[in-house]
C-alpha cells in the first residue's frame, strides 16, 4: 500500500518520461521507510542548465555553474542556521553523500566536477537518485557544478538506456552510481586519468555557495557526527571571537567492520577496541597532529553540548584540520591542482594571518577505513613534486603579504619536507 501512494505522489508525466525511476519506485524494499515520498514537482536534475556558458576561473581552465540546482529548503531561515556544510566531490565519489546529508541535517553547498557530457547525464540521474530517496538532499542540498575547457571535445551521451531500471533502490546508493558509471565511455575514462582534479577550485565554489555566516568546509568522504547541526547552531548563537577564529572538528578513521559512533562515548568505545584511530595518524601524522587528539579524548564527554575543547598551540607547517570559520578565510590558491599542499597551504596562511584555532567538543567527523602506508602511484609523487615548486613562490607572496613568517620558511633554501 506504501509504494502505491508513493507512485501516486508523483507527477504521473514526468514518471512516462523516466521509466526506469518509475520502476525503481514500485521495486519491493525490505525497509520500506527508506522510499521517501518525492515531491509531485520533480524533474530531472540540472534539466535546465546549458553548460555552453558560465562564469570562467582566473586561468581560463574551468567553467563554473554557481547554484546549478538549488535545495527546496536551502534558503529558508537563514537566522536559524548558521553553520554550512560546504564540500566538493568528483562524479564517482558523490555516493558519500547520502550518508553525509543523513548525520548532517542541515543546509549543504556541494560542488561536483562533471569532465564531460558522459559524467554530467551520470550525474544528472543519480542527483534525481537523491532528492526521490533522501528527502535531506531534496531539501537542503544545493549544487554547483565545474566543467572543464575541453567539455564539448568529449563523448556525448543522449540519455541513460532503459535497462538501467532496477538500479535505482534507495537502499543501495553505490550500488545505484555504480551502475550508472559504466556509461562513461574509454576515452572520457583516459582523459581523467590525464587531467589533475582541481581540488582548490572545488573547495572554493563549495565554500562561496554557502550562504551562512559560518561554513564548514570537508571533502566528500567525510562524515560529520549525529546531531552536529543543532549543536554548532547552538553554541555560534554565543560564541565569542575577539579575532580571526578557525574552530577544528576532530576527524577520525573508523574501521569498516564498526558502525558509524553515535556520540563520542561511542568514539572512545571504538578507539579502545582499535577500530578507530585520529586521521592520518599511520600514513601522515603532521596532517592532523597539531589537534592534540589526546587532549581532546581525555575532555569530559558533554555529548549534547558543544564547547572548546583546547586551543591549538603547537601549529605546525602542513596542518590541514577540517574546521568551521566566518567565510571571510583566505580562499584556497588555485595554482595548487591535484594532490599535495592544496588544504595545508591555505591553513598555513590563516596562520600567517594571525588566525587562532580552537577544537570543539563533542562534535567530530568521521572517514571510513583505517589507512596504511603503501608505496604512492608514479603521478601522484608528480602532482606533489609540481606543487612543491609552486609552493615556493607561494610562501614568499604570503611573507610580502602579511609581513610574517613565523615559520621561517622564507629562510629555508629549499623546503624538504615530504608531504603526504
Amino acid at each position: 500500500m506504501k509504494i502505491v501512494l508513493v507512485f501516486l505522489s508523483v507527477n504521473i508525466f514526468w514518471l512516462f518520461k523516466h521509466p526506469d525511476i518509475a520502476y525503481a519506485l514500485l521495486q519491493p524494499l525490505t525497509h520500506l521507510n527508506n522510499l521517501l515520498t518525492p515531491n509531485s514537482t520533480a524533474t530531472l536534475a540540472f534539466e535546465n542548465v546549458d553548460l555552453s556558458y558560465g562564469r570562467w576561473d582566473n586561468q581560463q581552465l574551468y567553467r563554473v555553474k554557481d547554484f546549478a540546482l538549488v535545495g527546496e529548503q536551502f534558503m529558508d531561515s537563514p537566522e536559524a542556521n548558521l553553520v554550512c556544510l560546504a564540500t566538493q566531490t568528483s562524479v564517482e565519489r558523490l555516493n558519500s553523500l547520502p550518508q553525509v546529508a543523513t548525520n548532517w541535517q542541515g543546509k549543504m553547498s556541494v560542488a561536483v566536477f562533471a569532465a564531460g557530457h558522459e559524467e554530467f547525464v551520470v550525474l544528472q540521474y543519480f542527483v534525481t537518485y537523491m532528492r526521490l530517496c533522501f528527502a535531506n538532499i531534496r531539501e537542503n542540498a544545493t549544487f554547483h557544478l565545474l566543467t572543464p575547457r575541453d567539455y564539448d571535445r568529449l563523448p556525448r551521451v543522449a540519455a541513460i538506456p532503459l535497462n538501467m531500471k532496477g538500479k535505482f533502490d534507495c537502499q543501495y546508493p553505490d550500488r545505484t552510481l555504480k551502475a550508472l558509471l559504466k556509461f562513461r565511455s574509454l576515452r572520457t575514462l583516459q582523459w581523467r586519468q590525464r587531467n589533475i582534479y582541481p581540488q582548490n577550485h572545488m573547495r572554493n565554489l563549495a565554500r562561496k555557495g554557502c550562504q551562512t555566516k559560518y561554513v564548514f568546509l570537508t571533502d566528500i568522504d567525510i562524515v560529520p557526527s549525529t546531531n552536529s547541526v543543532p549543536q554548532l547552531n547552538q553554541f555560534f548563537r554565543t560564541a565569542n571571537c575577539s579575532k580571526s577564529c578557525a574552530y577544528v572538528i576532530p576527524t577520525f578513521e573508523i574501521d569498516v567492520r564498526a558502525t558509524f559512533p553515535r556520540s563520542k562515548n561511542g568514539l572512545l568505545r571504538l578507539i579502545r577496541k582499535g577500530l578507530a584511530r585520529p586521521f592520518h595518524e599511520k600514513v601522515f601524522i603532521y596532517n592532523q597532529y597539531a589537534t592534540n587528539f589526546s587532549k581532546w579524548l581525555s575532555t569530559s564527554t558533554n555529548d549534547t553540548e558543544v564547547s572548546v575543547s583546547h586551543i591549538v598551540t603547537n601549529f605546525e607547517f602542513l596542518y590541514e584540520p577540517f574546521y568551521i570559520a566566518v567565510d571571510n578565510a583566505p580562499a584556497h590558491d588555485e595554482r595548487f591542482l591535484g594532490y599535495g599542499f592544496t588544504r595545508n597551504s591555505q591553513v598555513y596562511e590563516m596562520h600567517i594571518a594571525g588566525y587562532q584555532f580552537y577544537v570543539l567538543s563533542p562534535v567530530f567527523t568521521g572517514h571510513w577505513g583505517l589507512q596504511r602506508k603503501q608505496a604512492r602511484p608514479a603521478w601522484r609523487e608528480q602532482q606533489n613534486n609540481a606543487n612543491r615548486r609552486k609552493f615556493d613562490v607561494f610562501k614568499s607572496e604570503i611573507f610580502v603579504r602579511y609581513k610574517n613568517d613565523p615559520r621561517q620558511l622564507l629562510k629555508a633554501k629549499k623546503n624538504q619536507i615530504i608531504v603526504k
